[in-house]
């Protein structure tokens, strides 16, 4: 129910079931990677790492985490693909360049995320560091999906630019500067039309 609610959100909030998809596919990478880090090191580590109501809240922490890391890369893409998309340019160009504006943000995010997550891990006492790992991976993990998943998956759905990036991307001074052109053209064709019908016939 949760994932459910999660893709109506993310499909009402951009309106194209890619990015729905993309960050849908990332939330179950990063559940997956997180649980299957629990399951390969559980006996090889020397704390606890016990499927319990602490390891439930870390992997909703990690949701939470990712999907608001992907939404505002998402986010990005669009406001991109508004500004850009006047100027023509491929899909996979424009979320490129939209990744790199968020580059930094979400590694400084991250960054300082996972100083105090090991804090916790290391000074936290046997009782959280289970919970501890499960953020530190699922963090970790989250972080790069956004990027070199969700934001892909997109492009990897969304055959062309113009499938994505229609009308209503498109940013109101480029629909009027068009609507305005068009009506200047038609007003021209119907002028020459006029002055061929007036013309003096030989």
């Amino acid at each position: 129910m949760a994932l459910l609610a999660i893709l109506l959100y993310i499909f009402f909030r951009f309106g194209r079931w890619q990015y729905s998809a993309g960050a849908i596919i990332a939330l179950a990478h990063d559940v997956i990677i997180t649980m299957g880090m629990f399951s390969l090191l559980k006996g090889l580590l020397p704390f606890a790492l016990e499927v319990n109501q602490e390891f439930i809240a870390a992997i909703l922490t990690v949701i939470g985490y990712s999907i608001n890391d992907t939404v505002i890369v998402f986010d990005r893409i669009r406001e991109t693909l508004r500004e850009e998309e006047s100027k023509g340019g491929s899909l996979a160009a424009l979320v490129n360049g939209a990744i790199n504006n968020t580059l930094s943000r979400t590694f400084m995010t991250s960054f300082t995320t996972l100083l105090v997550v090991l804090l916790l891990f290391f000074f936290g006492g046997d009782g959280v560091r289970g919970f501890a790992f499960a953020l530190l991976v699922g963090i970790g993990v989250g972080t790069y999906s956004s990027i070199f998943i969700a934001a892909p998956l997109v492009v990897d759905l969304t055959k062309d630019a113009s499938s994505i990036a229609e009308e209503d991307y498109i940013p109101d001074h480029v629909k009027e500067e068009r609507e305005a052109a068009a009506a200047a053209d038609a007003a021209a064709k119907a002028a020459e039309i006029a002055a061929q019908d007036n013309a003096p016939k030989a």
